[in-house]
């Protein structure tokens, strides 16, 4: 059974930094890429952050550039979010996704999600 288990999240004022955390189990970890999404009350999942396999390319979206970084530990089979200059406008619940597509294997997982709110 493939898991996603994200955490770290919780409460910050404005201008702090957090950590989130991906742990995985039951997924061939190097095979796949992973996002960072978040999802606001009231509003639709958006993505954040991705970071793919081999070079570990990175991409972010244009609200959090500068100021949050993915990696990945293949040793740990664990990705994380650094968030640092955290604004309220990133108050959501933050999913952790998982996807290895190939010419014959499509898979997409998700976490379960963990909160941060941030103050102002």
């Amino acid at each position: 059974e493939v898991q996603l288990q994200a955490s770290g999240g919780g409460l910050v004022q404005t201008g702090g930094s957090l950590r989130l955390s991906c742990a995985t189990s039951g997924l061939t970890f190097d095979d796949y890429s992973f996002a960072w999404f978040r999802q606001a009350p009231g509003k639709e999942r958006e993505g954040v952050a991705i970071i793919g396999i081999g070079d570990s390319s990175t991409y972010y979206r244009d609200s959090v550039k500068g100021r949050f970084t993915i990696s990945r530990d293949n040793a740990k089979n664990t990705v994380y979010l650094q968030m640092s200059g955290l604004k309220p406008e990133d108050t959501a619940i933050y999913y952790c996704n998982a996807v290895r597509r190939t010419v014959t294997v499509s898979l997409n997982y998700w976490g379960q999600g963990t909160q941060v709110t941030v103050s102002s």
